[in-house]
């Protein structure tokens, strides 16, 4: 693969790729690499005993929903009864379960956050035999300006 052109964000390198597209150009032969990674770690908030008893009760009502759906099934009479019990009964454990696992941290760990993997740059990559045909197309892109690389 032969870097044709970087851009300092995603947005920029799908872009070029969908012109590429858009102009008939083979982009099975096309590849976004991203260089210069890094991790970045988004605090979203506080977690107290009290929000991971409310998210594990969350947790396991949905699961409990889940099974008391295919419990209900099987019953011939008063399903909704069987839905109802298996929501309450997982939620009552979700909820044991959130506020034990947040007590075990300690401490150590009083926050929420969101992982991501974010590149410096991204360059967009085609096989060699398709390298001067990519950097014609994307010479006549415009703007963003592309950095073009040889």
């Amino acid at each position: 693969m032969v870097s044709v052109a970087t851009y300092p964000e995603y947005v920029d390198a799908q872009r070029a790729v969908d012109f590429l597209s858009d102009n008939k150009f083979p982009v099975e032969h096309t590849a976004i690499v991203g260089t210069n990674l890094r991790m970045v770690e988004q605090v979203l908030g506080r977690m107290t005993t009290g929000k991971a008893t409310l998210y594990g009760a969350a947790a396991g009502a949905w699961f409990g929903l889940f099974i008391g759906l295919l419990f209900g099934i099987f019953v011939p009479t008063n399903w909704f009864a069987v839905v109802i019990t298996a929501v309450v009964i997982a939620a009552i454990w979700g909820a044991i379960f959130g506020a034990i696992a947040h007590a075990m941290t300690r401490g150590r760990r009083d926050f929420t956050s969101s992982r991501s993997l974010q590149a410096g740059e991204y360059a967009v990559s085609v096989t060699a035999e398709n390298a001067e045909q990519a950097r014609q197309l994307l010479a006549r892109l415009g703007a963003p300006p592309a950095t073009a690389a040889r």
